[in-house]
């Protein structure tokens, strides 16, 4: 969007990172490294807590909470508590607050039953 010849930046976040979008390459774009948001995610740290997801197959998971029982995905929120969720195996979601919740009792229960 263009204001008396000024270009107005959209910038967002993707786990925790700065990012924005480039209108010359038409794709978003890490801040810092100006690499591409697309291509790089899978791989690139969270910007809250400096870890990077683990992978197991097809499936990722944020190394703050890890694989948790009972779920097919989950995500911490990245420092961001209203955008965490949990997913259950049947589709199930829930977000907020609440998936902390859940968060903090699967990983209590997943804990003290490795021992």
């Amino acid at each position: 969007m263009k204001i008396w010849g000024l270009t107005r930046m959209v910038k967002s976040k993707q786990r925790g990172n700065n990012i924005e979008y480039d209108k010359l390459k038409e794709c978003w774009i890490y801040s810092d490294t100006k690499e591409n948001v697309g291509e790089n995610w899978k791989h690139r740290e969270c910007g809250h807590c400096g870890k990077v997801a683990i992978k197991d197959g097809y499936q990722a998971y944020d190394d703050c909470i890890g694989k948790l029982p009972g779920l097919m995905n989950a995500c911490c929120g990245h420092g961001k508590e209203e955008e965490s969720y949990v997913q259950f195996i049947d589709g199930f979601s829930i977000n907020g607050k609440d998936a902390k919740i859940i968060q903090n009792i699967l990983k209590k229960w997943r804990d003290s039953n490795e021992k």
